[in-house]
């Protein structure tokens, strides 16, 4: 049978090993265990003044508690991507929802701030795996002409989750308080360790994991291995983190300072934009309300069209595209007057700035083998994530001393100079074929 004669599914199969079903119940895995990201940052969100308020912490003890999970992210991030390729992504993905699970319903019963910083820790740990490992599955898994758009379904998850914390926060916070609220937090994932039901390693995972088990073997029976054996075992040892440098140093600083500007950006952005609409624009809390679900079907239809780019344009032209449109948007919504416009500017806002998350997924995916792939996917986001964690304090800062106007002309200089960087350091993966 000709290429010609056989199915678009036969030929995405040749490729991945992976038939049509089996890639979308990883594809929707993988969405659901993003979504609880952004459920569990929601959910803190929501549930912080209650917190305060039950344990009389003052608003720096209060963020504290975030910092703690944040660090347990970061740290969980790392030690789970490297778990993920030496033990299989499927094994490890499974145990970070369960870690997430069980401590985030023990958060509801915490006595003291103590307690629930270790636990919110604890769940972070299990939390940080979530978005490398499910990102892996996806690109081992997803033909190449497909794949960014692929990503971007997952990218999509973190919106979805954030908006069940807000449906959550709205039922469950005035009947059953903040402890309720992470207890009924549980649910989802659970929802998500069962959809992980039945889920394979991917072919290109296994093929690699009995290669390096089989050179092993030969080794220690005393037979003769051929220099390209050698070399390959020697490559395969490393440890997975060892990857990232060498010959891919310059890469691996290229990628994790894009994940930090994402980072940074979001989190500058998100925190303080609602203060500024409501301090400087006179919006009511109702109308954030309108605000916030423009903003986030901007991210959607962003996160969309990013993925939609990637597949066709290669990956270099949409970062720089978005990454311009991100700056302009950044400086000119800053400035905005009109209700309407702050609305209509959010939409636009939030599609440039959150649109690149449908191309990280693919990008560190085929930038490294499947021997680091996971770490690498986990290590270069968390490291950006744990960047991103210091933009509230330093445009607070920059905005008490300056103004908000002049600290978010910085952030529009520093997507413009994440524009430079790819533009300089990164190359156009599109089309690779993961091994």
């Amino acid at each position: 049978m000709t290429a010609e004669e056989k199915s678009v599914e036969e030929l995405e199969f040749e490729e991945t090993g992976v038939t049509r079903s089996e890639r979308w119940k990883v594809m929707w895995a993988s969405i659901i265990g993003y979504a609880m990201d952004g459920l569990d940052v929601l959910i803190l969100s929501f549930a912080m003044a209650a917190i305060v308020s039950e344990f009389g912490l003052t608003l720096g003890e209060g963020g504290l508690i975030a910092t703690y999970t944040l660090i347990g992210t970061v740290l969980g991030g790392y030690l789970f991507g490297v778990f993920a390729d030496y033990f299989g992504r499927v094994h490890t993905f499974s145990l970070t929802i369960i870690l997430f699970s069980i401590f985030t319903g023990a958060c509801a019963f915490a006595d003291n701030a103590m307690h629930l910083n270790i636990l919110r820790f604890l769940a972070g740990l299990g939390l940080g795996g979530e978005y490398g490992i499910g990102m892996t599955l996806v690109t081992e898994t997803w033909p190449a002409a497909k794949r960014a758009r692929a990503t971007a379904g997952v990218a999509m998850g973190w919106q979805a989750g954030a908006v069940l914390a807000a449906i959550l926060a709205a039922f469950v916070l005035p009947e059953w308080g903040w402890r309720g609220l992470f207890l009924v937090g549980v649910v989802p994932a659970i929802l998500a360790a069962w959809a992980r039901r039945g889920i394979k390693e991917p072919p290109v995972w296994v093929k690699r994991h009995e290669m390096k088990k089989a050179l092993k073997a030969k080794k220690a029976a005393g037979e003769t291995l051929t220099e390209e054996e050698k070399a390959e075992l020697a490559e395969a040892g490393k440890f997975p983190l060892a990857h990232l440098f060498g010959n891919k140093t310059l890469t691996t600083i290229s990628l994790t300072i894009m994940t930090s500007v994402q980072n940074f950006g979001y989190y500058g952005i998100m925190v303080w934009l609602p203060m500024i609409l409501l301090k400087e624009h006179g919006l009511t809390t109702k109308s954030m309300s309108g605000w916030m679900i423009v903003t986030v079907i901007g991210m959607i239809a962003g996160i969309y069209i990013f993925g939609y780019l990637c597949d066709k344009l290669g990956r270099k032209i949409p970062y720089i595209l978005f990454y311009f449109g991100a700056a302009a948007m950044v400086y000119v919504y800053v400035n905005l007057g009109s209700p309407l416009a702050l609305l209509i500017g959010g939409a636009f806002l939030g599609f440039f700035c959150n649109g690149m998350m449908a191309g990280y997924g693919t990008l560190l995916s085929e930038n490294y083998t499947t021997d680091a792939r996971s770490t690498a996917q986990n290590f270069i986001f968390n490291t950006g994530r744990a960047v991103g964690g210091f933009a509230p304090v330093i445009i607070g800062t920059l905005a008490q001393q300056h103004g908000f106007s002049a600290a978010f002309a910085l952030l529009s200089c520093i997507y413009l100079a994440a524009a430079v960087n790819v533009f300089l350091f990164i190359r156009d993966t599109r089309g690779t074929v993961i091994k």
